[in-house]
């Protein structure tokens, strides 16, 4: 029963809310007597057949992934490049004649139109497409049930809005997308279905769970990791660190498996794009490039300490400016048309001052032997280009790479430290908008500018050309700010280490990465950990609060709990699925209990008049569904109450299967007069076995049951197996450590 302790009122966001608009998945197996005869009827050959399709699943899931980030790469190569070099001729023929405000209004113009499309799509057709998805993957695969988070609409939205994204010249990437992208891809094949496209194939009807589903999501979510790196390994740990609720080794292999799928499958085609069919040398999305294995003589021990306060330091400010701003959006730029303005006001505001800084710089540097794709010669000599262009004018992608392998000397110090500046505001300024857009690549770009620009100045203060190599510094600084956003320490590791194709820098990237999320850590949260305490996700963390032990399951516990009988009148569980004064989704099926001198129904003690509540005096026998029993009215499954000795009628796994995942409603089910006074028995649907603890048990023994298994609901018993109450998610999130100590969150319907 997922119902709070007091009734939500409507009342303004702030931090310290928990919506109760969000529902849980139910990964733990309802072992009802139709569960376990389907499980004994499987013989070893239909056992082997299930396996043979999960992994068949898992290869088709890394295949499509790599497809779609091959699409995603192609298009937006094509796109931007077009866009560049329209803006460059412009600026070149009118460098000369004057009148180079013509070329600013273009660039503006351009991006905005641009930007203006791919927040339209988001805003107004499925607004949880915006962002990189990350956040709601994280809590997907911790129990919560986001709306639309996996459907094929939200991956269409998704891919083009990745790309008008990074076209419009946004400070944001392609990347952290396809983590949501791969993980929308999973939940559709595992399904063998599409409500989208209203198709059906019965195949994979078997994974039809979310507790199946669950799993292939994370295969999905390690293949978006994999295709947008070209790390098989760094999306296995990625799903493993930040994701998954649930752990074996089996699941490892399949992910794995997937991973490796994924980036082959982007290699190849993207290899054949390129004309170096056997060359295999675009493994993801982006590629770090070669960097020789001497790492000391690049990165000096000491630096170490600098640049990794630095990035925990840069990181915790990126984290802060965000929280405010997004507190902002919240409450005055909920309206999809302002989201809409406030995207092309940021891309419009992004070009000029990409613009103004390229116009104003005077950082010229040879044109020959470099690799710059769109030159900007603008004030140079004949010969030279505007060191500035290279980082506004191209893609981020482009832009890292570049500082990471362009020669010493290829940029002023003034020109890193500038652009440093204003890209750290863009990118937290764009974050968070009504785009699809991730924080990856930005944080990377942000880290190599300001890390390339420390080796310099090292350089310069030692007087020493034995430190001079700047793209190492790039590349520890860019770990190191991408380290102190986001906070994640072990997939990110392996990540930059197979993106540098090179496992010498394994060691420095981790300590990196450590020293910013601690430093970081001090000062604010994790970007993603933000953003969904930011929008009052009952999300649950590894562990309760550490300072929870003196809370008993007695004190955080639901009550009134809803309860059933073992064989129930039709009319009774209507009335109950009818009541909008409450959300229950799970009922304790009870039987009177003849030891206790209490047993007895309590009439309207959930409020409602028609509905009859259990409390504390009988035995509990079993946990139904809400969805459960909304199979049970539709199918009609019950008898007359004069005749209780009929047998009604039979349901197989396959009928619950059909209705998964949105099952009907129940004011969408007609039951008539007569059939209200049925009786209906729930004997052989519900879950004999539900987990259950005493009510003296403590918070984090509660938390660590509930967290672990996956649970939806935790029935709390007294010593006579009475039920007395129910434990939820919402029950457990709304507690949470404060800076002054153990705090409880409000209930509101937000």
């Amino acid at each position: 029963t997922e119902v709070p302790r007091q009734r939500p009122n409507e009342i303004p966001h702030n931090e310290k809310l928990l919506s109760l608009k969000y529902e849980s998945l139910d990964y733990d197996n309802s072992e009802n007597q139709l569960f376990l005869e389907e499980e004994r009827r499987i013989n070893h050959a239909a056992f082997r057949t299930v396996e043979i399709k999960r992994w068949v699943i898992c290869a088709m899931i890394g295949i499509l992934t790599g497809l779609v980030a091959c699409f995603i790469d192609i298009v937006v190569e094509n796109l931007a490049g077009l866009k560049y070099r329209l803006v460059k001729d412009n600026i070149d023929k009118f460098t000369a004649k004057g009148g180079l405000s013509f070329s600013l209004l273009l660039w503006a113009t351009l991006n905005a139109s641009v930007v203006m499309v791919g927040s339209l799509i988001v805003a107004f057709i499925e607004p949880v497409a915006a962002g990189s998805g990350i956040p709601q993957i994280k809590c997907y695969l911790n129990g919560v049930k986001i709306p639309h988070v996996v459907r094929l609409k939200t991956l269409v939205i998704k891919v083009c809005g990745v790309i008008l994204s990074v076209v419009g010249g946004l400070a944001v990437g392609k990347e952290g997308p396809m983590i949501h992208s791969g993980s929308v891809i999973a939940a559709g094949i595992s399904q063998g279905r599409s409500t989208s496209l209203k198709r059906d194939f019965k195949i994979f009807e078997y994974f039809r769970r979310d507790t199946e589903k669950r799993d292939f999501v994370s295969a999905g979510a390690a293949a978006g990791v994999s295709a947008a790196f070209g790390a098989p390994v760094g999306g296995v740990l990625f799903s493993l660190e930040e994701g998954a609720s649930f752990w074996n080794q089996f699941l490892t292999w399949r992910i794995f498996f997937a991973s490796m799928i994924s980036t082959f499958t982007l290699n190849s085609v993207l290899s054949v794009y390129h004309g170096n069919a056997w060359d295999l040398s675009s493994p993801g999305l982006i590629n770090f490039g070669r960097f020789d294995s001497e790492v000391g003589t690049g990165i000096p021990h000491a630096g170490f300490s600098s640049l990794t306060f630095a990035g925990g330091i840069l990181g915790a400010l990126f984290n802060a400016l965000n929280y405010w701003l997004t507190m902002f959006r919240i409450r005055y730029i909920h309206r999809p048309c302002l989201q809409v303005v406030e995207a092309m006001l940021v891309a419009a505001v992004t070009a000029t001052v990409g613009f103004v800084m390229i116009y104003c710089s005077r950082d010229c540097q040879p044109l020959q032997g470099s690799s710059v794709a769109y030159p900007l010669q603008l004030f140079c000599a004949d010969g030279e280009y505007n060191s500035m262009a290279t980082a506004f004018f191209n893609t981020p992608e482009k832009s890292v790479v570049n500082l990471f392998h362009d020669p010493p000397g290829s940029y002023n110090p003034m020109t890193l430290g500038m652009f440093t500046v204003m890209y750290f505001f863009l990118a937290c300024w764009t974050y968070g908008l009504t785009v699809s857009a991730g924080v990856f690549i930005p944080s990377l770009l942000i880290g190599a500018a300001w890390g390339r620009l420390f080796g310099i100045s090292l350089s310069y203060l030692t007087k020493s050309s034995i430190w001079a190599d700047p793209g190492k510094y790039a590349l520890m600084g860019a770990a190191a700010q991408l380290g102190g956003i986001v906070r994640m320490t072990l997939s990110l590791t392996v990540i930059m280490m197979e993106a540098t194709g090179n496992v010498t820098y394994g060691f420095p990237i981790m300590l990196v990465l450590m020293t910013a999320k601690i430093v970081g850590d001090y000062f604010v949260e994790g970007l993603y950990d933000m953003h969904i305490q930011l929008q009052s996700v009952p999300f649950l963390h590894w562990e309760a609060p550490v300072t929870s032990h003196s809370l008993t399951a007695r004190e955080v516990m639901s009550t009134p709990v809803t309860c059933l009988r073992r064989i129930e009148r039709v009319g009774t569980v209507v009335d109950i699925l009818s009541d909008t004064s409450s959300n229950h989704n799970g009922f304790p099926v009870v039987e009177s209990n003849p030891d206790t001198t209490q047993a007895g129904w309590v009439a309207g003690c959930s409020g409602d008049p028609h509905t009859r509540c259990l409390l504390q005096v009988a035995g509990l026998r079993g946990l139904i569904l809400r969805s459960q029993l909304i199979v049970l009215l539709k199918h009609k499954v019950f008898v007359e109450r004069t005749n209780l000795s009929l047998v009604q009628r039979r349901l197989k796994l396959k009928d619950f299967r059909d209705a998964y995942p949105r099952f009907p409603p129940i004011q969408s089910i007609h039951v008539s007069q007569d059939e209200r006074e049925c009786m209906i028995d729930l004997s052989e649907f519900m879950n004999p076995s539900p987990y259950t603890v005493p009510q003296e048990a403590s918070l984090p023994r509660v938390f660590k049951l509930f967290r672990a298994l996956g649970l939806r609901h935790l029935v709390v018993v007294d010593n006579r197996n009475e039920v007395v109450g129910m434990v939820t998610r919402k029950d457990l999130a709304r507690y949470r450590l404060g800076k002054e100590g153990l705090e409880e969150l409000s209930l509101a319907q937000t």
